[in-house]
């Protein structure tokens, strides 16, 4: 089994505390990214995880054994870093086999080895090529094939694509993906793309400031996100937020108004709202209609809008002065200036408490 608990998990650096007593349970075989924004303490927790950094606090269990202080070559974890980390003077197989060749395996089994992971990775072709000869994606997947030949129990992955252009980045998140198939092996995954995230994740850890804010499923995450932070990290483009007025509350419902938008009924979903006090409420920019479907309606003028050919994201300026951005799903033609009404279904937009 190579499930990976973390209890309690602390890390300080004298009296600055970074990770904050994080709890978090990740499954054999399940694929586990970390996501925040820069500082938030995702690749010290990976760093931990690998045993390259100190535990402060809590326990730390992989396959069941406390690995708090073992070893890193002991806890059976394979790293791949943001840098490729490869040597430029040897060729992609002795790259490929050099750990093994540290450890002493004999040449027989290391060429095996070798030569599994890659087929695995489709670089069969490449072994006999040093560094320089290939290109950013080929050189990722060599410290992938590194990782891959120590047949390690848990992967762990510290933001290996944020090196790659955009095009290569698409093309390597899919072999990740692929290969997390192929293998069955517990990934762990650090990111600052929420799109990698929501892309190649079974369960996504939401963090901000060395605490987990939410946990779960990529869709759960999406459609029910627990406070003001999961709901505008997660989504590109981002979701919209708009400073409403609490008219009425009767149960789990609200009725809310906004100097641009008509009244509108939405579900509390338990959140402390108020009757008189201000409330959040979130709208991603997809649930945003012109063709007259829904019963909120919300007015507002063009600022600017992307036609990208498949869609057409538009900002618009209401009457309070608040951004909204809406995307449609085909190219429109929206000049600077027009005034549009949108509208949207009540039951897809979240309420939340001011600061919540």
């Amino acid at each position: 089994m190579a499930d990976v608990s973390l209890k309690e998990i602390r890390k300080s650096y004298g009296a600055v505390d970074v990770i904050k007593g994080v709890d978090i349970d990740i499954k054999d075989g399940e694929f586990c990214v970390f996501v925040g924004p820069s500082g938030c303490g995702k690749s010290t927790l990976l760093r931990m995880i690998a045993g390259l950094e100190d535990i402060s606090g809590g326990t730390l269990s992989i396959g069941g054994r406390v690995v708090n202080d073992i070893t890193p070559k002991e806890r059976g974890v394979g790293m791949v870093f943001q840098s490729y980390a490869i040597f430029p003077h040897m060729t992609v197989r002795e790259n490929i086999a050099f750990g093994l060749t540290i450890a002493g395996t004999s040449k027989s089994e290391k060429d095996a080895k070798v030569q599994e992971a890659a087929r695995i990775l489709q670089m069969e072709h490449l072994l006999d090529r040093r560094p320089s000869q290939l290109s950013g994606g080929q050189r990722q997947r060599v410290a992938i094939g590194r990782a891959i030949v120590r047949k390690p129990n848990v992967f762990l992955f510290d933001e290996p694509l944020s090196n790659l252009d955009a095009a290569l980045r698409m093309d390597m998140r899919m072999e990740i993906g692929k290969l997390h198939r192929q293998l069955d092996a517990t990934m762990i995954y650090v990111t600052h793309d929420q799109v990698e995230a929501m892309t190649l994740a079974d369960k996504i850890v939401v963090l901000k400031d060395g605490h987990v804010m939410q946990m779960g499923a990529p869709m759960d995450l999406y459609h029910n996100p627990e406070n003001l932070f999961v709901a505008g990290f997660l989504g590109a483009p981002s979701m919209n937020f708009l400073d409403v007025e609490v008219m009425d509350v009767q149960g789990t419902e609200a009725k809310v108004a906004h100097a641009a938008m008509e009244p509108v009924v939405l579900n509390t979903k338990g959140r402390p709202i108020v009757k008189g006090d201000r409330a959040v409420m979130g709208l991603r920019p997809q649930y945003l209609s012109a063709d007259g479907a829904g019963a909120g309606k919300v007015e507002g003028k063009v600022t600017v809008a992307e036609r990208l050919g498949s869609e057409t994201v538009a900002d618009l300026v209401l009457r309070d002065g608040t951004h909204l951005i809406a995307t449609f799903s085909e190219d429109r033609v929206l000049p600077a200036d027009q005034a549009v009404a949108l509208q949207f279904n009540p039951a897809e937009a979240h309420l939340f408490p001011v600061g919540g």
